[in-house]
Order: structure tokens, then sequence, then C-alpha cells
């Protein structure tokens, strides 16, 4: 049975790919989890044009061939920050448990060494803001 290669990506994108990023406004997005999210997708996009490894395909050329296919795509590692911000505005704006928990802090020491990226860290690099000036931005903003 031959599918369209549009109805393919749209199925893809309807199925697999709203799974996948069901719970991205938790992640915290450093290289590591970057570098697996962008070889999910081409995965996902060889797997579905019938591209094998052994065809030696540059991954910039499945993407073409995905563009050429459909048009203007947005990959996956532009949506997660999208809605990382929008769910973060959201909760700003709430005065529900999630807010509460955003804003707290955690008592005791850290650990000697350079810091893991956190939530937030993902938050400020994105808005070029501190974080509480993000949250009296959500707060004043007109609905």
């Amino acid at each position: 049975m031959n599918i369209a290669i549009s109805s393919k990506i749209r199925l893809l994108r309807s199925l697999v790919m709203s799974n996948f990023l069901y719970a991205c406004k938790s992640w915290t997005l450093n290289a590591n989890i970057e570098r697996r999210i962008r070889a999910m997708e081409t995965r996902c996009y060889r797997r579905l044009l019938g591209i094998s490894y052994k065809d030696h395909i540059t991954n910039e050329q499945v993407r073409r061939g995905i563009e050429n296919a459909i048009g203007p795509h947005v990959d996956l590692l532009t949506i997660v920050p999208q809605w990382k911000l929008r769910w973060y505005g959201h909760t700003a704006c709430s005065s529900g448990l999630a807010k509460t928990t955003m804003q707290s802090t955690v008592n005791g020491g850290r650990r000697r060494g350079r810091q893991k990226k956190g939530w937030d860290d993902n938050i400020r690099e994105w808005t070029g803001l501190e974080l509480r000036n993000t949250l009296r931005g959500a707060e004043d903003r007109e609905e």
C-alpha cells in the first residue's frame, strides 16, 4: 500500500511526535538531550522515507528531503523551547502549586564544582532575564 509522504509526515507528527513531546515542558535541555532529540527526529524521518544508514545519505540531506516533500518544517528543537516558555508563562500567572514549587528553593548546600544545568537555566537563557523579572513580567501581562 502506497501512502503519500505528506500523509506519512502528518501521521508521524500527530501520533509519534505528540507523544514524544508530551512531557517536554519538564525537561532540562542540555547538549546531550538536544543531541538525542535531533537524533530521534532524524531517525523517524529516515524510517519514513525508507533511507538506511547504509545508503550514505547525510542527515542534512534527509532534512532537505522532508522540506522538499512538505515545504518549510519546524524541527523539535524549535518546538520544545516554545512549549516550555508557554507553560512557564501559564504557571507564572496562576496561583497554584506549580507556581509555588517553581518559586521555592531547597535548603542545604550544593556540591562542589560546576553545577548541572537546571530547568530555570533554560528559561534564563532563552529570555535573557532573571527569573524574578520574568515572573513579574508574566504577572503584569494583560490577558
